[in-house]
């Protein structure tokens, strides 16, 4: 038979351990939720640039003679600089154009962290001018680039962010 003496320290001893396994258990889950947080982060910048992606893609479906003149074309966005268009005078196809560029770069710099992005429209066959007046089918090809910095789930700094980049091949 053991003596009540003999036997004091033991529950202490495992009541620390209980509180060890505890303690290891609650870092691993804030390791995951970390990982976890990092990984819709990811999403959520993906989405946001198939939602710009769309809606250029939306403006220039609207403004077919600009896209057939190149007002889109552009090596290098965001574009700085004024909106073209005001309400006392009427906005040409080009005009609507420079709009549309300033608004989207805005939303560029706003939704994604370093966003740089292009815009590239090749003329397929050259339209009868009449029918530029009837909003054409776009014969030609655009490829649009959007580029933007992206940690990934372990990095700390920025300094560690990867460059995504999303292409897309259209017909506006």
């Amino acid at each position: 038979m053991v003596s009540p003496r003999h036997v004091r320290g033991v529950s202490l001893i495992e009541v620390l351990m209980a509180v060890l396994v505890f303690s290891v258990g609650l870092i691993g889950l804030s390791g995951l939720l970390i990982t976890s947080f990092r990984s819709n982060q990811v999403g959520y910048q993906r989405t946001q640039a198939e939602f710009l992606a769309m809606s250029m893609a939306d403006r220039m479906r609207a403004n077919p003679l600009a896209v057939w003149s190149g007002g889109y074309n552009s090596p290098s966005y965001p574009i700085q600089g004024a909106q073209a268009c005001t309400e006392a005078s009427a906005c040409t196809p080009a005009k609507v154009a420079v709009r549309d560029q300033v608004l989207w770069s805005t939303q560029l710099t706003t939704f994604l962290p370093n966003a740089t992005a292009s815009i590239a429209c090749t003329n397929g066959a050259t339209p009868d001018t009449t029918q530029l007046l009837v909003r054409p089918p776009y014969a030609g090809n655009c490829i649009m680039r959007i580029n933007w910095s992206e940690r990934a789930a372990g990095d700390s700094t920025h300094q560690d962010a990867t460059t995504r980049t999303y292409v897309w091949n259209f017909q506006p």
